[in-house]
Formats: C-alpha cells, sequence, structure tokens
C-alpha cells in the first residue's frame, strides 16, 4: 500500500532499482541486475549481469548508443544498436531503433520504428549471414550477360 508502488516502471510493473535521470549523459559501459530505467543518454555498452531477472526500460526522452542485452527490453526511447532480448522485447509506441532486434517474443505498438533487421532466436543462422557465395557469384554473371 505504502511505498511500494512508487518504485514500478511504467510498462511491465518491473521494480525499477536504478534510475538514470533526463539529464545524466553516461559514457562507458553499464553492467546491471534488477531493473534499469533509462531517461538519460547512455554511450556504451548496457548488459545484465548472467542469471538475474532483469529488466531494462528505455523511456521517452531516454537514448542508449551501444549494444544492449537483457532478458527483458522495454523501449519508448531511441536506441542505436543491436538490441538482444532473451525473453522479451517491447517496443512502445515512440520506440525508434536503428540496430538489429533478436527476441523471443515480440509486442510492438503502432508508431514503434525498426530500422534494423528483426532476428528470432531460433532462425537459422543461414538466414542472419545473407545469401551464399555460390548464388552470389551466379547472380553477378547473369548480370553481367545482361549488360552484354
Amino acid at each position: 500500500m505504502f511505498g511500494n508502488d512508487k518504485h514500478k516502471s511504467p510498462r511491465g510493473g518491473h521494480a525499477v532499482e536504478t534510475l538514470i535521470g533526463p539529464h545524466a549523459v553516461i559514457r562507458g559501459d553499464i553492467a546491471f541486475s534488477g531493473g534499469l530505467y533509462v531517461e538519460g543518454t547512455i554511450h556504451g555498452k548496457v548488459t545484465a549481469e548472467d542469471g538475474t531477472a532483469a529488466v531494462i526500460t528505455i523511456a521517452d526522452n531516454g537514448h542508449i548508443e551501444g549494444e544492449v542485452r537483457a532478458p527483458v527490453v522495454v523501449i519508448n526511447g531511441r536506441m542505436t544498436g543491436d538490441v538482444h532480448a532473451g525473453e522479451r522485447i517491447e517496443l512502445a509506441a515512440h520506440a525508434r531503433v536503428s540496430g538489429n532486434v533478436h527476441y523471443k517474443v515480440v509486442e510492438m505498438a503502432a508508431g514503434a520504428v525498426i530500422t534494423g533487421r528483426l532476428i528470432h532466436a531460433d532462425a537459422p543462422m543461414a538466414q542472419l549471414t545473407g545469401p551464399e557465395p555460390a548464388v552470389v557469384a551466379r547472380l553477378k554473371t547473369k548480370a553481367e550477360a545482361q549488360e552484354a
């Protein structure tokens, strides 16, 4: 009744243990556990400690430039870099992601934008690497033949 609800994230109901305030700019890598709520800017890799029930939330005005790795990722701000969500990623309406999103479960609201690839955790590696060299060589040969 008293005290517990004020430390809850607006999305998902996870406890926020660490807050990066709106005027904070952090340059460097961060390792965390529990709940991390980002209203400021982080330039660096943000990684949840292995085996922890960690949640990172990027608020409306929050921005991360670097890779993010966590079981649960909630984005409503800007993310520049790859995201690896071990369990789930939630992309809210104002989310702007420039990078690949690796996920098991994705929830994406109307208005969210991804400039990159959505890659399911169970996707075969062949899909991630692009066409095989033999296929590329055949395409080049066909293109050269059409030009002649």
